[in-house]
């Protein structure tokens, strides 16, 4: 059974089926596809081959400073003055981190459902036991807690659009993920309307497999799937377009050599970056230890939304 599923994820013909019975999980590219003039049929494959002749504009803060605006800017003085410190360099680095965002009671209550949740099997840990998906879908206590109105404010403001929380990423123990940024995995037209945050629901030391990110690497080009030699046929998907991808990544790197920061918060602080971020998660070094945290990634509203590295439009829950 195993081997058949392989076999028909390989073809094209397998996902516009599977979309097509997935129809109302589409609705919103439906309606993105009509404003940005895209006619492609929405069940299809989507890859930024479809999308790079499009109108459309990169979000706000790609295109400035907030530094040199935010003086006379109205809604950057909205925000609360330790939001403001945070953010300030985001054009610049493409990250922010906000310290204590959320308190110790919320942060042991988002523990305490997802050990539930676990336990019930309602969500399980995937890809080696590293990951557990969505859980915020199944946890109306864990959507009241990230239903946070300064984080929402902080988001939007840094996108300049509304934003919608499409998903969730619990970590027990560091990914040892290599280097990549989510726009390969979340993409959107125009690029860059992705946000992600970084939540530690414990304090995260070295050895735990703590987060690292390359300060300023989001204003690189983004790769697409054309770039890599990943585009696939007419018939059939790349058979293995991610090991592609994190070669170019590891050629970039060793070309750039950027000074890479780890990130060792407290329980309860955010690291916020941008949707073309370089990050990763470093070795492991002490496999006794935890790292427990959760990764959530919003979409704006009113821009196409898909997975590059699939070449699959995004279904909504």
């Amino acid at each position: 059974m195993g081997k058949l599923k392989d076999w028909l994820e390989e073809y094209r013909l397998t996902y516009y089926l599977y979309n097509r019975l997935h129809s109302a999980q589409l609705h919103k590219n439906k309606l993105a596809f009509k404003k940005y003039g895209l006619r492609k049929n929405p069940y299809s494959s989507l890859s930024y081959i479809d999308l790079k002749d499009l109108p459309g504009e990169k979000p706000w803060l790609d295109r400035q400073s907030l530094r040199e605006i935010a003086p006379d800017n109205k809604r950057f003085q909205e925000l609360p003055e330790n939001i403001q410190r945070s953010i300030i360099n985001w054009s610049e680095d493409g990250f922010a981190i906000i310290p204590s965002l959320f308190n110790e009671q919320k942060v042991e209550t988002i523990n305490s459902e997802i050990t539930d949740l676990l336990r019930k099997g309602t969500v399980k840990w995937q890809y080696n036991n590293r990951k557990a998906m969505f859980a915020y879908r199944h946890s109306a206590e864990i959507r009241k807690i990230l239903d946070k109105a300064v984080l929402k404010q902080t988001l939007e403001f840094l996108l300049g659009k509304p934003v919608d929380l499409f998903s969730s990423i619990n970590f027990y123990q560091g990914s040892e993920q290599l280097p990549h940024s989510d726009s390969i995995h979340m993409s959107t037209h125009p690029e860059g309307y992705l946000i992600a945050i970084w939540i530690a629901l414990e304090d995260i030391t070295e050895g735990s497999g703590p987060l690292t990110y390359y300060p300023g690497s989001h204003r690189w080009p983004y790769i697409h799937s054309e770039d890599i030699n990943a585009s696939g046929t007419a018939l059939k998907m790349d058979p293995a377009p991610y090991d592609k991808y994190e070669s170019r990544i590891t050629s970039i790197l060793k070309e750039k050599q950027p000074v890479a920061k780890t990130f060792l918060p407290e329980k309860g602080d955010v690291l916020i970056w941008h949707a073309n971020l370089l990050h990763g998660g470093s070795p492991v070094t002490q496999p006794q230890s935890s790292r427990k945290s959760m990764v959530l990634h919003y979409y704006a509203r009113d821009v196409i939304c898909y997975h590059e590295i699939s070449q699959r439009p995004t279904l909504w829950p």
